[in-house]
């Protein structure tokens, strides 16, 4: 199937080769989500395989400065803590339909929200291995929440269904786990 017609008939592309976006046998393609245990343990072992030295590929966060940025993320997802929307300029069902569902990484160097910034007001660090195990058990705990969870608003991408969550929450860990090379 064309990707054009994904666009047009809302199916996904067949793709090759394992990537953060598709796992499976090329018929049964499926994307990559925290619903899924196997996916959350893998998420867990890439987290795990992190040092306080490990260094970035791209951007200005240290390892320990982006397992802070995760916490806080899942703390947004989860609605313990809250972002104002920036007033981006598209559409946010646009903008959620690009970022979980077309089939390319994001792209580097995006600035986030204030409250998900490090170097703004995002929670500060600690000790590293005190914030990894917080990581693991966000990532842990997150996977579990049921279906019908009142799940908060996105800052960027507006209302989101469960689904839509725990596939960004994936594809936003896998997304730091990749900047730092695991």
């Amino acid at each position: 199937m064309s990707r054009a017609s994904w666009i047009l008939w809302g199916q996904p592309p067949r793709l090759s080769g394992r990537d953060a976006f598709c796992h499976g046998s090329p018929n049964q393609r499926t994307v990559k989500t925290l619903r899924n245990r196997q996916q959350v343990n893998e998420i867990l072992a890439r987290i795990d395989r992190l040092t306080p030295t490990t260094p970035r590929l791209w951007g200005k966060m240290s390892a320990l400065q982006m397992i802070c940025h995760l916490n806080d993320a899942f703390k947004l997802y989860t609605g313990v803590i809250t972002a104002a929307p920036p007033g981006f300029p598209y559409p946010s069902k646009l903008l959620k339909w690009g970022c979980l569902f077309v089939p390319i990484r994001w792209p580097r160097g995006y600035k986030t929200v204030p409250e998900l910034d490090q170097e703004r007001q995002g929670t500060p660090a600690t000790d590293f291995a005190h914030d990894v195990a917080e990581l693991r058990d966000r990532v842990k705990a997150f996977a579990q929440i049921p279906e019908n969870f009142a799940w908060p608003t996105h800052p960027y991408l507006g209302a989101m269904s469960a689904t839509e969550w725990m596939r960004l929450g994936y594809l936003h860990t896998d997304h730091h786990l990749r900047q730092f090379g695991v």
